[in-house]
């Protein structure tokens, strides 16, 4: 059975305690909650910093505990820095990549989002590129549209990325990019197209996670996405306990699949990543 990679976005940009309790805001809340979802399957934490009054954070020392408290309690799993936009300042996105995780995330064009507009201008992917490329990090390239594959292409063009980055649909944002099975088979056929040696998952948010997992592991994804930045409920009546139920989940539907959870070390050799 092929291994499947899961990814835990644990804490996001919006989420609130006041909208689902679970949800960890302070470093040492994030390393607990990282722990619980890793020890039930989770391989890949994306990570989200957040100040004591829970708006978005770009503060190094925050990301730094984190990045420690995972590496000490999980041993090889696969840390992966947001450099993503809501609520903070362009400048200070990429602050946090001196400290080295093993991956970071980059979005390569700009979309609208429900209240805001997502910008990433060229020059800003571009710098975020090079910062990960200096410091021997993989991108994981978050598509919210089309032409973002496009301009994942001309970063590898460009030499600010190799030609086997890890590459994740981003389907269900509000004036965004629906979560519909056609138009992933769209964006499947183009991302074999432009960039054939990636690896790809797809992410559901809100109501759409389940069926958007049932897809991408029904058309051979290398990874399955979940966690509470995405989806804070288990269904209509309840809200998730924590990111672990929900990283169970995602296993099950691994198993459903015919397929299995990769170990941290075949995610690291899946993702092209090493020690």
């Amino acid at each position: 059975m092929n291994p499947v990679v899961v990814a835990v976005a644990i804490t996001g940009s919006v989420p609130r305690k006041k909208d689902n309790p679970a949800v960890p805001i302070l470093p040492s809340e994030q390393i607990e909650s990282t722990q619980q979802a890793f020890e039930v399957g989770a391989t890949l934490a994306h990570i989200h910093v957040r100040n004591d009054d829970e708006t978005p954070s770009s503060d190094p020392e925050r990301f730094a505990l984190v990045q420690q408290g995972i590496r000490k309690h999980c041993p090889g799993m696969i840390v992966q820095f947001s450099t993503g936009g809501r609520g903070r300042d362009p400048s200070a996105r990429g602050s946090s990549l001196y400290l080295k995780p093993d991956m970071a995330s980059l979005s390569t064009g700009s979309v609208n989002f429900p209240t805001i507009v997502y910008e990433n201008s060229a020059a800003l992917v571009d710098t975020l590129a090079s910062g990960m490329k200096t410091n021997g990090i993989r991108p994981e390239i978050e598509i919210f549209d089309l032409s973002h594959l496009h301009g994942a292409r001309r970063l590898i063009e460009a030499g600010l990325m190799d030609a086997r980055p890890h590459v994740q649909f981003v389907m269900g944002v509000k004036n965004a990019m629906p979560a519909d099975e056609h138009v992933l088979d769209i964006l499947l056929g183009e991302l074999r197209r432009l960039i054939p040696q990636a690896t790809w998952t797809a992410a559901g948010i809100g109501r759409h996670q389940a069926e958007v997992m049932d897809w991408a592991l029904a058309r051979g994804a290398d990874a399955v996405r979940t966690g509470l930045e995405d989806n804070i409920r288990v269904d209509k009546t309840r809200l998730a306990a924590s990111n672990a139920e929900l990283v169970t989940i995602a296993a099950e539907a691994v198993t459903r699949h015919g397929r299995r959870v990769a170990t941290a070390a075949e995610a690291r050799s899946l993702l092209g990543l090493v020690g």
